[in-house]
């Protein structure tokens, strides 16, 4: 299945929340998509569903696909740790999220299109890889030649989240991947454990 790249509101709009960030056309809907999104649902979900759906959730977050998303499990699962913590710190590890993180890009889907496009570069070499797992002490940046582009200039202006576990210096559009982050360090709200579950049935 190709990654979905339809319109992020109704995404969403599935599940109730803005899982790609500020969104005023989901605030205005903030209810399911189609015909009958506004109707009251009837029944009860099944113990699959509501795993299934925060699998969804995650994959679409950070922009996985299900091959990719089940390697990461499998790799967590090998680590030591907590399994669904542990799952959510490789996802923050990847480079499309760090670049996104830093506020070089404005979405998790733009970030990508930067790092494909050869403009961010890890210690000092280009990677065009957006699933390059970043390790502490790892140096990202904007490359040199792309440090005037409109679209990263507006992005950057616009940023205001501060993480612990990176640093960006503005002047010279370069950052630190310091450490991996902490669950409580991780904003996105996801249920992890469910996730877990669903894996190990």
């Amino acid at each position: 299945m190709a990654r979905y790249t339809g319109p992020s509101t109704r995404i969403a709009r599935k599940f109730g929340e803005a899982i790609f960030g500020d969104d005023k056309a989901f605030e205005k809907r903030n209810y399911p998509p189609g015909q009958h999104g506004m109707a009251k649902k009837r029944g009860k979900k099944s113990e699959f569903a509501i795993q299934l759906m925060e699998k969804q959730k995650a994959k679409y977050s950070y922009g996985i696909l299900e091959k990719q998303f089940r390697g990461l499990f499998k790799k967590a699962s090998a680590t030591k740790g907590v399994t669904g913590e542990v799952l959510l710190q490789l996802c923050e590890a990847r480079l499309d999220n760090v670049v996104f993180r830093m506020g070089i890009a404005p979405s998790r889907r733009g970030a990508r299109q930067l790092v494909s496009h050869r403009h961010v570069t890890v210690n000092g070499d280009v990677v065009n890889i957006a699933s390059y797992h970043l390790k502490p002490g790892d140096k990202v940046a904007v490359r040199e030649k792309s440090k005037s582009l409109e679209a990263i200039e507006r992005s950057l202006s616009n940023s205001s989240h501060v993480y612990e576990w990176i640093t960006w210096n503005n002047d010279i559009k370069e950052g630190t991947f310091v450490s991996v982050p902490a669950r409580l360090q991780i904003p996105e709200n996801i249920k992890e454990q469910l996730i877990v579950e669903l894996y190990n049935k």
